[in-house]
């Protein structure tokens, strides 16, 4: 029996060009539930440049400054309610929603995330939080125990088990790993493109890291660990992406930039790390001119989405024994794992791939097929849909 086509309205502070693991999620997750033959909707914050309504691969895209956490965090909550109110009154209007689902609103906005369950519990309408991240504060402990979700999708194990610790009923979490087009970063093409725009990156022993510049990625441990690996490999470049064009909340960003280019600079490694952005489409080459991928997290990363992508394109990835990142990186199958914050032991497993050929691909291998078994689109939005038919079966 053929399941109803629903409308479907999804939420979360940014969407590209704004650049982070979420915002890519939404670009895989909502395309692929449109050609399921879903009406999809993203209320999402604005960017300057970039319109207020538009179409994105058949999603309906709504933008408004009262989602946009830079200009909120710089100008306070305060005095915003009946905005907020108005907001999601027009929007539920003119999207009239089966299932409401949003992103990390479990944090930054208690008065968003309140007026949005009154509207919907008013409508009888199920309400979704996909929970990308946890955070060690009050706010997150109030806006996720006390909101009521009707049901919670966590993208890792370790996260929730976070959850099940911030007291949340185990039966109303839902594990979905992340999925990706494993075809739209696969290996062997030409990256022609990407070597003209960055010509500096051509003739190198390319190690990557896909993951925004942070402490919390771990940014200054493989600064740290280049260091070392230039003696063994004179010719190898560390290529750090993802500087501009985030969610800063709290501004930080710049301060530890700075931080990261001061660190080159005081360690001379200015011919062997490479510091630019890269957009969303030219990833996919950037993987292919690599050697090997890395994500030192010093915290407890949820997930990463890029280590999917990595694998996709048939490179090893290193990480530490952080949060999800275990579950998807296996140590000596397809990566490595090391310990956190420790530079050495990360200098030590780049120098072994970039000299053993054989092991670095064995290794890609392995990621690429597990990507292709266990981590696509299809597999990650049909699990999210059974939980939409499930939820709106018990509400019927």
């Amino acid at each position: 029996m053929e399941r109803k086509k629903l409308r479907i309205a999804q939420m979360h502070w940014g969407f590209p060009p704004i650049i982070g693991g979420v915002e890519t999620h939404l670009t895989v997750l909502l395309p692929e539930l449109v050609n399921m033959g879903h009406h999809v909707t993203l209320l999402t914050g604005s960017v300057e440049g970039v319109k207020a309504r538009y179409m994105f691969k058949g999603v309906h895209i709504q933008r408004t400054p009262l989602f946009d956490l830079n200009w909120l965090f710089k100008r306070g909550l305060a005095g915003l309610d009946d905005e907020i109110k108005k907001l999601y009154s027009d929007f539920f209007r003119k999207v009239r929603p089966d299932v409401v689902h949003v992103h990390n609103m479990h944090y930054f906005s208690k008065n968003h995330t309140r007026f949005l369950k009154e509207i919907c519990m008013k409508k009888g309408i199920p309400l979704i939080l996909t929970a990308h991240n946890v955070w060690d504060d009050i706010l997150f402990l109030q806006l996720t125990r006390d909101t009521g979700w009707d049901h919670i999708v966590a993208v890792s194990h370790y996260i929730k088990k976070e959850l099940i610790g911030a007291g949340i009923d185990d039966n109303k979490i839902t594990v979905v790993h992340h999925g990706i087009d494993p075809f739209a970063f696969h290996p062997g093409g030409k990256p022609r493109s990407i070597l003209k725009k960055h010509p500096d990156l051509k003739g190198r022993k390319i190690v990557f890291h896909p993951a925004r510049m942070g402490l919390a990625k771990g940014c200054d441990i493989s600064i740290k660990a280049i260091r070392l690996v230039k003696e063994t490999v004179p010719d190898v470049l560390l290529v750090m992406a993802g500087t501009k064009n985030i969610i800063d909340w709290g501004t930080t960003q710049e301060k530890e930039i700075a931080y990261f280019v001061d660190l080159v600079k005081i360690f001379n490694l200015q011919q062997h790390v490479y510091i630019d952005f890269f957009p969303l489409e030219d990833m996919p080459q950037m993987y292919n001119l690599s050697k090997i991928c890395l994500y030192p997290s010093s915290v407890s990363e949820p997930f990463g989405l890029t280590m999917l992508e990595a694998m996709a394109a048939h490179k090893p990835m290193i990480v530490t024994r952080m949060g999800g990142m275990p579950e998807i990186i296996q140590d000596g199958i397809t990566g490595y794992v090391v310990p956190v914050k420790d530079f050495e032991v990360l200098a030590s497993r780049i120098v072994d791939l970039l000299v053993n050929e054989k092991m670095r691909k064995r290794l890609g291998f392995t990621g690429q097929s597990m990507v292709r078994r266990h981590y696509t689109t299809r597999i990650m939005t049909e699990s999210v849909l059974e939980i939409y038919y499930n939820l709106l079966k018990k509400k019927a």
